[in-house]
């Protein structure tokens, strides 16, 4: 994706320092209230924004960098994965060694204690000083980024993960020197607690930055297919160049094991193609002169040369990459709500801490044990899988329908497909194949028929109706005799001289034969007849159709199993979709209906209560695509339809919806359950951090094991997301 690959008053930034949902509120907010800023959405992930609107960049940069984070606006896409790796390498390496040193100075604490106690006294009490320096110098370099964005979240009236970190470490260490400075009988410290816990959180970070790596696995290798550089033609002069250089109406070229650069129309030669990446389809397509030809995909065998059409950000590949990436970034209701979860969820759970820890000394509890209780209240609530939960299964879920072939536009669409009850089609080019074909040939005073097709070929080749193109398509082994006088009467047919005599070729009217046009038609025949005559003479008629695609009864049959109901909503004649709608044995049919009439019948289905699905591929199509619950883009459809819909097909044919609409009901499932185990988990963890088994069982929970606890619950959430993957 080049700068134009973003909408031109939408920019990308890459976000660095954010650890919980609380941070992308904070992020959020800041980005909103810049001035010309109409929308900001934060993916905590992949730690990037999406900023609609006209502000300047370096006032988006300026807002985040004042309340804390680090920013950077990104041109582009090979210049975010850059950047983003590198981030992401770095951050890599920062918390292993963060990690690892305060794991090595806590475990040696630990074991200090062990030998010397943990109370102390005149006898230990320099020894104690020593380690006090040693675990200050620890805490300030494995976690004096949880410090500084403490720090900055509280000067801007805000609070996060890292307070509470900060403060419950902080506090810990500060009382454990207050102990060492003037000692009290059987008071323990808790130097070893405060470096374990930022030790464990750090290691925390390292293992959900790892899985979330592998979770952006599929986005990348679609970036991996773009090749960087390719052979053109310059006057018969073979170069290499920079894929960024290549522009529209170069010549490049096409060998066995190349991926295309560009796309565009094959202009000689013969190639195989691997499509898989971009459509799904496993089997590699033939591609002969005149064929579309796509970037990314893979020459398996032949060679050719192509002339470029689409290039840079207007490539199928880059269009895929920017829809995925926005998906990604998009939020469904479920983020929105945890959003204002977060928001408030830090300064509830520092209240409950405090709350906890005054009534223990009030029960008449020690000051160290009603620090415990603080503490462990405030490490085992920190809000990480909680901020995690919905944009990982966003990032692995769209990655996913990628794979199959789906494009997502936003996450919302896939949390509304997981509730459709009602499927409408429409007919041509989506339950049929919208391509005529010459379903019979008959002929009449003695002309033969390969003498009719031949002729027929020679005049319809001079015409661009799908109708003509199928006369010629069906007449391809016939060889092409010359015409003359050719014209083309728009809306009735084609005329021309072949050896002095009139060839018409069109409907009844324009031949002349409208006496005789009843007979050739049939009850239960929607064929469409076009008639040949020679010199004002009948000579034969061709039967055109569209057809049924091979799939579309089975693939009705499966939606109908699977409880959906399926509609067929159509501008063709009543019995023509009924007779297609009987074959397919669909639920019911809306014909006759112009475009602009298609998005009141999806509004009157709605008002019935029914959630709606509307599958389409033309320019008619798209009020009722925008109209629908989920709108369904058919392959190869038009810009109009695809820009409209919510959900794109990569690929022929209707399994990819069989495929999708269970598949969001997976993905809704795994956000529901990484939510609610999050949720969950502190509903659970706060009250007994807070000690109420105490009285009971004499259990506390320790500090420490609340940081290893709090770790686990992001670790689970990232490795649910990833269930999606498989």
């Amino acid at each position: 994706m080049t700068t134009s690959t973003l909408n031109s008053n939408e920019q990308q930034l890459l976000i660095d320092g954010m650890h919980c949902a609380a941070c992308v509120r904070r992020v959020e907010k800041a980005l909103l209230k810049v001035e010309n800023v109409s929308f900001a959405s934060v993916n905590l992930a992949d730690q990037t924004a999406f900023v609609q609107g006209n502000a300047e960049p370096e006032a988006l940069v300026a807002a985040v960098v004042k309340i804390g984070f680090g920013a950077e606006v990104l041109e582009s896409e090979e210049e975010r994965r850059a950047k983003q790796q590198a981030q992401t390498k770095r951050v890599l390496n920062h918390k292993r060694s963060q990690f690892i040193v305060a794991l090595i100075i806590g475990f040696a604490l630990v074991a200090f204690g062990f030998y010397k106690g943990m109370i102390i006294d005149e006898s230990n009490r320099s020894l104690w000083l020593g380690w006090a320096a040693i675990s200050l110098a620890t805490m300030y370099f494995a976690g004096k980024d949880f410090f500084i964005g403490a720090y900055t979240a509280l000067k801007n009236r805000s609070a996060n993960m890292d307070v509470l970190v900060a403060i419950s470490t902080g506090t810990a260490w500060l009382y454990s020197f207050w102990l060492t400075l003037f000692p009290q009988p059987n008071a323990h410290v808790y130097f070893e607690a405060s470096v374990m816990i930022i030790g464990f959180i750090n290691l925390g970070k390292y293992l959900e930055l790892k899985a979330k790596q592998r979770s952006s696995l599929a986005l990348e290798k679609l970036l991996d297919l773009a090749p960087k550089q390719a052979v053109i033609f310059e006057e018969n002069i073979a170069k290499t160049i920079p894929v960024k250089g290549i522009k529209p109406e170069m010549r490049v070229q096409a060998l066995t094991g190349d991926r295309l650069a560009v796309d565009g129309i094959l202009e000689s030669g013969s190639i195989w193609v691997d499509e898989s990446m971009l459509t799904g389809e496993a089997l590699p397509i033939e591609k002969k002169a005149g064929d579309k030809v796509r970037a990314g995909t893979l020459v398996q065998d032949g060679s050719g040369v192509y002339i470029a059409e689409q290039v840079g950000s207007q490539t199928a590949l880059a269009r895929v990459i920017n829809a995925v990436r926005h998906a990604q970034s998009s939020k469904p209701p479920l983020a929105q709500f945890v959003d204002k979860v977060a928001s408030v969820f830090v300064p509830v759970v520092v209240s409950l801490a405090v709350i906890a820890m005054f009534v223990w000394l009030m029960i008449g509890k020690e000051f160290s044990f009603a620090l415990s209780i603080f503490t462990t209240v405030l490490i085992i609530a920190c809000p990480c899988a909680l901020g995690l939960a919905i944009p990982l299964s966003t990032i692995a879920g769209v990655a996913r329908a990628a794979e199959f072939g789906v494009l997502v536009r936003n996450i919302e669409a896939l949390q509304a497909s997981s509730e459709i009850d009602t499927l409408v089609f429409d007919k041509t080019g989506t339950l049929t194949t919208g391509q005529m074909e010459v379903v019979d040939v008959t002929t009449f005073n003695g002309f033969e028929q390969d003498k009719l097709l031949q002729i027929a070929k020679s005049l319809e080749q001079h015409a661009s109706h799908p109708i003509a193109k199928a006369i010629v398509k069906f007449a391809q082994n016939q060889t092409a005799c010359e015409m003359s006088d050719i014209q083309v009467a728009k809306g009735l047919g084609i005329s021309g001289k072949y050896e002095e005599n009139l060839v018409k070729i069109g409907n009844a009217k324009f031949v002349g034969a409208e006496n005789q046009s009843s007979s050739f038609t049939q009850e239960g025949d929607f064929s469409s007849k076009i008639f040949v005559a020679v010199d004002e003479q009948l000579v034969g008629v061709l039967s055109v159709s569209d057809q049924l695609r091979p799939e579309s009864k089975a693939m009705i049959e499966q939606f109908q199993a699977q409880g959906y109901q399926c509609l067929m909503l159509t501008g063709d004649r009543q019995a023509t979709a009924e007779y297609f709608a009987k074959t397919l044995g669909l639920n019911g049919v809306i014909a006759e209906v112009l475009p602009e009439q298609k998005a009141e019948k999806i509004r009157e289905l709605q008002a019935q209560g029914k959630k709606v699905a509307m599958i389409g591929d033309g320019i008619n199509d798209a009020p009722a695509l925008a109209q629908a619950n989920v709108g369904i883009a058919m392959h190869n459809g038009s810009d109009i339809a695809v820009e409209t819909a919510d959900l794109s097909l990569m690929k022929q044919g209707l399994a990819p919806v069989m495929q999708i609409l269970p598949f969001s009901k997976r993905v809704l499932q795994n956000m529901k359950q990484s939510l609610m185990g999050a949720f969950f988990y502190n509903v659970i963890a706060i009250p007994v951090a807070a000690g109420v088994l105490y009285p009971f069982t004499g259990w506390l929970l320790n500090p420490m094991i609340a940081a290893v606890a709090m770790t686990l619950s992001s670790i689970t959430v990232v490795l649910n997301s990833q269930r999606l993957l498989k």
